[in-house]
């Protein structure tokens, strides 16, 4: 058990936005009763930038969260107890796109979690500290279970506050391979429908484009379709992002009328039966590039290639439409 000091203070990294407080504590203080969190913060012994607040309230990048001390399993055991299968970690070691002291990053496999929770044991950060024991892992950002490439980790301090930094402020341009529903029509079009959160029926997350900016949790959000090649009934489109929103090219794809192929939740039924008849067995979404500085401001560059199974999809594709 480590032994309690003093309060300690987390900071919320960008990419947790959004989070419930309950979800984001209960990731971050590994051992500790749900019914001690829940408590702690009902007493206001767990504060929010220095105020009283509620469980169900959500984080915002750069919130300063203080913590009274605590009696919790060492963060070594609670990392340790966590079990990756050998595969998964000789997935992850081939996807090394590239190596230093302040960045992993990785040609991430699709049908892999970023992180563990909501049933999964163990997600890419998770399986990434065990590959690479004592170091300071985080994720720079997300990417979708079933969306494939670039995938940044950082391994200091300095380098994931760069990071953040740079997403906060809108330095960190992200290039995305996308196959849409539908033929393009005419020229690249840019979507800035900001993008605002709600729950289905079943209590699911789900979210929506919406016409007025600031209405309820509605976000900010810009996307750039550019059209690359028509396949068939389809279209393979570049898309470069300005903003990082959840579910951001899916829900923006949707509201242009050209939603992503294999896209189950925003996605068209019948289209995405003809994709899945060409073989298509996930969503066509691949991280194709990004570009961040670094915390000495020079200029950073990975991209990743166009998967197997998605070429193979576009090759079907291609010969249909012969």
């Amino acid at each position: 058990m480590t032994k309690p000091s003093g309060p300690s203070f987390l900071s919320v990294p960008a990419v947790a936005e959004g989070q419930r407080l309950d979800n984001f504590l209960l990731r971050q203080l590994k051992g500790v009763p749900r019914s001690l969190v829940y408590r702690l913060v009902r007493k206001g012994a767990i504060r929010v930038n220095g105020r009283r607040v509620r469980v169900e309230r959500r984080v915002s990048g750069g919130d300063e969260i203080r913590v009274p001390p605590l009696d919790r399993p060492a963060v070594a055991g609670a990392e340790t107890s966590v079990h990756v299968p050998d595969g998964v970690l000789r997935l992850l070691r081939a996807a090394i796109i590239h190596e230093d002291e302040d960045y992993l990053v990785l040609d991430k496999p699709a049908g892999l979690a970023v992180h563990g929770g909501s049933g999964l044991s163990f997600g890419i950060i998770e399986a990434a500290r065990l590959m690479r024991p004592g170091m300071a892992l985080e994720l720079g950002h997300r990417l979708d279970r079933e969306t494939s490439g670039c995938l940044v980790l950082t391994k200091s301090r300095r380098g994931l506050q760069a990071f953040h930094e740079a997403l906060r402020t809108g330095r960190i341009a992200k290039r995305y391979l996308a196959l849409v529903t539908g033929r393009w029509q005419g020229p690249p079009q840019r979507c800035d429908l900001p993008i605002a959160q709600e729950r289905d029926g079943a209590g699911h997350r789900r979210m929506r484009a919406v016409e007025q900016p600031g209405a309820g949790s509605a976000r900010a959000a810009i996307s750039l379709f550019t059209p690359v090649e028509p396949y068939g009934q389809f279209t393979l489109v570049e898309v470069d992002i300005g903003t990082g929103r959840t579910h951001q090219i899916r829900v923006h794809g949707r509201a242009m009328g050209h939603p992503v192929a294999g896209d189950h939740d925003y996605g068209d039924p019948e289209a995405n039966r003809t994709a899945r008849a060409a073989g298509l067995q996930r969503m066509f979404l691949h991280a194709q590039a990004i570009r961040f500085p670094d915390w000495g401001g020079e200029e950073r560059l990975f991209s990743a290639p166009l998967p197997d199974d998605l070429q193979d999809v576009l090759q079907t594709l291609a010969g249909v439409g012969q």
